[in-house]
């Protein structure tokens, strides 16, 4: 190894300097003092900084570090330091529910996978984050389970007179064997104002027209097709079926009752409203026929009542005079997007909606991504279609459509040409599916027409589009019916929802990761718990507090416990603890209420996102209280922005003592029994990890050129208990 004596300006004794630059530098001693040795010469900050060792080597806890997955599988740089520096690694967003869980509620695993299989490797544990938040959510998903029930209305005019039924009179029905009572009840239909026929069997009742309601005469067009159905639920297991007169060939015929795919005697019920729809072909009826009567047998079971909502039990004649002529040649989207074009917006803004909450009916919706919003140009995401034929001029059209978003957003139609265009009025749309209809008179020579959805960013899901021009016969099929789901059905189902998730995360990776932020951010700064109501309009903000209520977190914490391993360390998680210390006594409060309820949390992470001029004073209270706990105590996501990506040398100097300042802090007041450790939330200064979490800044240890800041002295000194360099010498390592 080989030495260079680097001798600094220190006294003019030390040294003698020529008036001439092409003369050599001597050096000489004072005879008071002797031999001036490399070891006692001073170094430079940035020498010093270049000879500390890695920073888990200071650490007597374990030592994080905040990542981005794809920028520590892609970037050699980044992964070496990260690999090199640190114990543990926490993903900033791979992990959590919106980057893994699709429109289906699948959850795709296999790029976390890859990365724990990298990291394991490397010898670096995972910390997982986060299970349930309010952020990061796949919103669209969770708010689609619990979003109204659209029920579509009829494949065209009803031909029953359904007002005996809903008046209570039962005129020209047959209650041929009523069991303890076939009535009209009001508001116990599919929506609270729609009336329901009761019908209930009585305690004997064991076949099936033991309990049996009889329609009135339907007519029949021969070499017609008909279809029946009707909405049922009951309030115990039943089971039904539809029988006919001799009208029909097969007076008991099995069928495909619910669309299961199998022909079957009945139908079985349950406490969930469910359809039932037959067809009837022109070969079923007996020749000769002209009427026809269909009975709703349900006495199979004794003690059972039913419900049939009154305002969906129909007969369509299939083949009667069709309804509206469609003027737009894939309105219902079944096959895919064909027809339809991006006229403005990003490249990817159209694309064929897919998922049971993505598509209204059918196979197929359109989806349309606008990134953008902006108020005064509705056509900057413009998608358009052309008509079957051009409008004519002076006659009325009608385009009607069904729509929602993932979060609320704005749409209006508008006519093609531009030189001929009509638009209508902005239209606001939701998460729920809502049928919209524009009505306006043609000018005459209009080809197409579009929506513009350029108002609010957002995406949108828009299916069975109709326009027509109201010359055409026939009735067509009923309005769809919107069901809204019960406060009770809501908590059921995001509490599956819950479950699903935590219990597949926590099964997953068992043997991958052992230690977990269960619950982020459940407080406000006030110091009371989040309710849902904060009114946040994020696509990717879904509240589980606001459906499962104060025992949101206690259900969490049980389930990861249960799905987990016994000694998984399983954490709670916020910010502002060190600034709002009302904060911090809620979270502490909401802790042992958690564990009130016979749910066990390990540990309490503090974010600590910092400044320069945060409160010293409030940061040791703050490790105080939390210590007071008895909890393990993790600093989460420590980072300390200057408000600047240029930072001059005091700032930077700044920055390094107070990174030092926290951990000297946290090491005095956190027993070591109670500290888990500390992660630093990001590697580097560099524009890749700042696209979102804090642009144009300088918080972190490394610059933007990968070189270990004065920050990196700063942390490894709070790590060590010591200046590390004051054990430096002057000799320098030439490589």
């Amino acid at each position: 190894m080989k030495y260079k004596y680097i001798l600094p300006i220190i006294a003019s004794s030390l040294m003698i300097l020529s008036s001439c630059d092409d003369n050599l530098m001597e050096w000489g001693k004072d005879p008071e003092h002797g031999e001036v040795t490399g070891a006692e010469l001073p170094l430079a900050l940035v020498e010093k900084i270049s000879r500390y060792e890695p920073l888990k080597n200071y650490s007597d806890f374990s030592l994080g570090n905040g990542i981005g997955i794809s920028l520590y599988m892609s970037d050699a740089n980044y992964r070496k330091i990260v690999n090199e520096n640190f114990d543990e690694v926490t993903p900033g967003y791979e992990m959590k529910h919106g980057a893994m869980v699709n429109a289906k509620g699948e959850i795709n695993f296999t790029n976390v996978d890859a990365f724990i299989a990298a990291t394991k490797s490397a010898g670096l544990k995972v910390f997982g984050h986060t299970l349930v938040w309010h952020s990061n959510q796949n919103a669209s998903y969770l708010n689609g389970i619990i979003a109204p029930t659209v029920i579509p209305g009829s494949s065209g005019t009803n031909v029953l007179d359904l007002a005996p039924i809903k008046n209570g009179t039962f005129t020209g029905w047959a209650r041929n064997n009523p069991g303890k009572g076939i009535t009209t009840v009001a508001n116990s239909g599919l929506t609270s104002s729609s009336a329901a026929i009761q019908l209930a069997s009585s305690a004997t009742s064991s076949l099936a027209y033991n309990l049996q309601l009889t329609s009135p005469n339907v007519p029949i067009v021969t070499g017609h097709n008909y279809e029946i159905s009707f909405y049922i639920k009951s309030d115990i297991a039943g089971k039904g079926r539809i029988s006919f007169n001799a009208s029909l060939n097969a007076q008991y015929p099995y069928k495909d009752w619910m669309n299961t795919g199998t022909g079957t005697e009945a139908f079985a019920t349950t406490s969930s409203w469910q359809q039932v729809k037959i067809k009837l072909a022109p070969g079923d009826f007996k020749a000769g026929s002209t009427t026809f009567q269909f009975n709703l047998d349900l006495g199979y079971l004794p003690n059972v009542t039913y419900l049939i909502d009154a305002n969906t039990l129909a007969v369509v004649d299939l083949d009667a005079a069709t309804g509206p002529v469609n003027l737009v040649a894939n309105g219902n989207f079944n096959s895919g997007i064909t027809g339809w074009s991006r006229a403005n917006g990003a490249a990817d803004a159209l694309s064929a909606g897919t998922g049971a909450s993505n598509v209204y009916e059918g196979s197929g919706s359109m989806k349309v991504v606008n990134a953008t919003s902006d108020a005064a140009n509705q056509w900057k995401t413009q998608i358009q279609t052309t008509f079957t034929s051009a409008l004519v001029a002076g006659k009325n059209y009608t385009i009607s459509y069904m729509i929602r978003s993932e979060a609320a957003g704005s749409v209006r139609c508008s006519t093609t040409p531009s030189s001929l265009a009509n638009y209508q009025t902005d239209e606001l749309t939701s998460t729920t599916w809502k049928q919209l209809e524009w009505k306006f008179t043609a000018k005459g020579g209009e080809t197409g027409f579009g929506f513009d959805l350029g108002r609010a960013a957002g995406t949108y899901y828009i299916d069975n589009v109709l326009v027509t021009d109201g010359s055409s016969s026939g009735t067509g099929p009923t309005a769809p019916i919107t069901i809204e789901k019960t406060d009770a059905e809501k908590t059921k189902i995001i509490g599956d929802a819950m479950t699903n998730w935590i219990s597949k995360m926590m099964t997953h990776y068992k043997t991958g990761v052992f230690s977990w932020d269960v619950v982020n951010e459940p407080m406000k700064e006030d110091g009371t718990l989040r309710n849902g109501t904060e009114g946040d309009t994020a696509t990717d903000y879904f509240s589980w507090v606001k459906y499962l209520g104060k025992d949101y977190a206690v259900s969490a914490f049980k389930l990861a416990r249960q799905y987990g391993n016994a000694t998984d360390k399983l954490f709670i998680n916020d910010y502002n603890l060190e600034s709002r210390l009302d904060k911090c006594d809620g979270l502490i409060e909401y802790v042992k209420y958690i564990e009130s309820k016979g749910a066990t949390v390990d540990g309490i992470g503090t974010q600590m996102h910092i400044g320069l001029t945060t409160d010293k004073d409030k940061i040791v209270q703050m490790f105080q209280k939390l210590a007071a706990s008895g909890k393990l105590i993790k600093i989460s996501e420590l980072d300390i922005r200057l408000g600047t990506a240029t930072p001059t040398v005091v700032q930077q100097a700044s920055q390094a003592e107070m990174y030092q300042y926290v951990i000297d802090m946290y090491k005095k007041h956190i027993p070591a029994a109670q500290q888990y450790g500390i992660t630093i939330w990001g590697v580097s200064d560099n524009s890749k990890e700042h696209e979102y979490w804090l642009p144009n800044e300088s918080p972190n240890l490394w610059d933007a050129n990968y070189v270990r800041k004065h920050a990196y002295k700063g942390t490894a000194d709070g790590l060590a208990g010591k200046d590390v360099s004051l054990g430096f010498s002057g000799e320098l390592v030439k490589p």
